[in-house]
């Protein structure tokens, strides 16, 4: 039946709350041994006196971005571009949304095409659409299946199958000996009626198929009805004929609609056409959304960007219906797109000859976004697929066991129902795991917000576990941004591609804190994450990435009054002894000379180099190290001698 079929950083203020407790020197004390340091707002102050770091530029931009203020952040990316043209991808990305969030759409464009011109493997900028060889992926998404005939299929045409209460429902143009049969026109077939067969619960295997006896069948062609769960409900295709009367469009053609009845002490009463029908054009094969508040189905209504698209339609809980919308592209084209079929995974199946497929229709698979749209359409290969027209494709998700109609060669009829188990997803799915900690202590961080993205849009989110753990299910060959967060701690975020085949993939995130709490002997430069005040090789002159850091320190010291330190410089063991105290003492010197040279007062300063005497690992004079390891004994400290 042919022609009828087809229709990181988070922003945190300083904290100075006192204890309310009534004997008022204990609380005191306690507090005032504790100074709170917001770190942003140093790096932000430091900026605005001119200092320029991509670090600190980056730094900036992500801590507004993430916190939805567009407008600093786009100033903050602006001056990283400013002295890096050509930045990671993220920061591409991040700016032009800020820009275009704040109004700037040509700056954004601009942004955007540079980023679409230089990561061309990024999806997010959409930069090229592949030419992909089709015919290999629909190779890739075969051998999947294991097929049968269904038991159910005549001579005729015998196609779209619902499943309801162990029992199948199908469309079939079979003789059955009626004397007052008529032939369609169009086929030289019967005309379809709607039948049911009971299911073999041992094989799935239909049996004994029987004309459905119900005022749902008339003498024109009925076809894919879809029962709700209750079984009260049901929506189905019919010619466009009610009451004995039938309807023809402008061309004197009767057209098909979607109908709905009520079940009612047994009999199915109150048949009608649903509101959005019309006789100048059809609608037909409906499908329900496992929430039973939206209904699929494909239709030339205007507005249709081919020759049949899949609408949906809400279900309002009085039992109307909204407006239907077309699901647009990129799952509609030119072509004819119809019989949908909506999963509880967030799946719709549907038929097409638009899409890349084997000839005739095909069945392609494809994903709800958020938006309602439909993504990653995927040709479901050549098992189910063929030269012919397959069609009808419906799942259980959870047995994968399902039905699909074709007029495949080899078949009984004109259309046949095939039954299938679905052997092998067609899904490459991970687990996307790890561990979320304290960056400096290594502590594990339960309770922390992770959220799972797929450009720049939310596709799960979970919260770390007592032992600082989470997961999500992901799938291969795609990249994804995972976002941690926790209160007092700097929000991170990172990128992960994920292998092409099936397995985990370990993601452990270390959080950074940002407030950070000092107290006397605590050394003030890890708030910043200063390991080493960096100068010229064998001099003590204060170069311009040290000075950096050095605002850094100068601006909590102008902001803590009392603050007192301790400067002390460290080298490694290589060179003589006496070289390495010295070259390190008048490092010390020159780093307090330039503190005090910037307005903070000598009695508050005082420091020594320390040479190669403290050393924090065994790399002493004659001992084999690498880089890495001397590395750790040449650092700059900031010791809190006085709060």
């Amino acid at each position: 039946m042919k022609n009828y079929r087809l229709l990181c950083l988070i922003i945190l203020n300083v904290f100075y709350g006192y204890s309310q407790q009534s004997k008022l020197n204990s609380a005191d004390k306690k507090y005032d041994g504790y100074a709170y340091i917001d770190a942003i707002k140093t790096y932000e102050r430091v900026a605005d006196k001119g200092y320029k770091s991509e670090d600190l530029f980056k730094k900036l931009g992500n801590s507004y971005y993430f916190n939805s203020e567009f407008e600093s952040a786009a100033k903050w990316y602006g001056e990283l571009f400013a002295i890096n043209t050509s930045p990671e991808a993220e920061y591409y990305y991040r700016y032009a949304q800020s820009l275009r969030s704040t109004g700037q759409t040509d700056k954004a464009n601009k942004i955007m095409n540079e980023f679409n011109a230089k990561y061309k493997n990024d999806s997010r900028g959409k930069l090229y659409k592949e030419d992909v060889n089709y015919l290999d992926e629909i190779k890739a998404n075969s051998g999947r299946y294991k097929i049968e005939d269904a038991g159910i299929n005549s001579k005729y045409s015998d196609y779209g199958s619902f499943v309801y209460n162990n029992k199948i429902y199908f469309a079939s143009a079979r003789d059955t000996g009626n004397f007052s049969q008529r032939r369609h026109k169009w086929t030289g077939e019967y005309y379809t009626n709607i039948y049911s067969a009971n299911i073999d619960p041992q094989n799935s295997t239909a049996v004994k198929p029987d004309k459905f006896k119900t005022a749902l069948n008339t003498k024109f062609h009925e076809s894919t009805p879809v029962f709700t769960k209750d079984g009260n409900t049901v929506y189905f295709t019919r010619n466009n004929y009610i009451d004995g009367k039938k309807g023809k469009d402008d061309n004197k053609i009767t057209l098909i609609k979607l109908y709905k009845a009520t079940l009612e002490n047994g009999k199915w009463t109150k048949i009608t056409a649903l509101p959005f029908t019309s006789d100048n054009y059809s609608t037909a094969h409906p499908a329900l959304s496992p929430d039973e508040k939206t209904l699929y189905f494909a239709s030339d209504m205007p507005g249709s960007i081919g020759q049949s698209d899949i609408y949906k339609v809400s279900i309002n809980s009085d039992g109307n219906f909204g407006t239907p919308q077309n699901l647009g592209k990129p799952i509609n084209t030119e072509g004819k797109e119809t019989f949908p079929y909506v999963t509880s995974e967030n799946e719709i199946y549907f038929a097409s000859d638009g899409h890349p497929g084997l000839g005739g229709l095909d069945v392609f698979v494809g994903q709800f976004d958020e938006n309602g749209t439909v993504s990653d359409i995927q040709n479901l290969g050549n098992d189910i697929n063929s030269p012919k027209d397959d069609f009808a494709y419906i799942i259980d998700p959870v047995s994968r066991q399902g039905y699909f109609s074709s007029n495949k060669d080899g078949g009984m009829g004109s259309d046949d129902i095939y039954k299938f188990l679905e052997t092998k997803r067609l899904k490459c799915l991970q687990e996307l795991y790890g561990v979320i900690t304290d960056s400096e202590n290594g502590v594990v961080l339960p309770g922390s917000k992770v959220t799972l993205y797929e450009n720049q849009k939310i596709k799960n989110s979970t919260v770390s576990n007592t032992a600082g753990q989470y997961s999500f299910t992901v799938e291969c060959g795609k990249t994804y941004s995972v976002r941690a967060e926790k209160p007092d701690y700097a929000t991170k975020e990172v990128d992960i591609t994920i292998a092409k085949t099936n397995g985990k993939t370990n993601l452990p995130i270390a959080l950074d804190k940002s407030v950070c709490k000092v107290a006397v002997g605590d050394d003030l430069g890890k708030c910043f994450g200063i390991k080493m005040i960096y100068f010229d090789l064998d001099k003590s002159n204060i170069r311009t990435e040290a000075a950096l850091d050095l605002e850094k320190i100068l601006d909590v010291l102008n902001q803590n009054p009392t603050m007192k330190l301790d400067i002390r410089s460290h080298t490694d063991s290589r060179a003589s002894h006496q070289y390495n105290e010295a070259l390190s003492d008048r490092r010390a010197k020159s780093t307090i000379s330039w503190l005090i040279q910037n307005g903070v007062a000598k009695n508050r300063l005082t420091g020594k180099g320390y040479g190669e005497t403290q050393l924090v690992n065994q790399c002493s004079d004659g001992v084999n190290c690498t880089e890495e390891e001397h590395q750790m004994n040449r650092r700059s400290e900031f010791i809190i001698t006085a709060l």
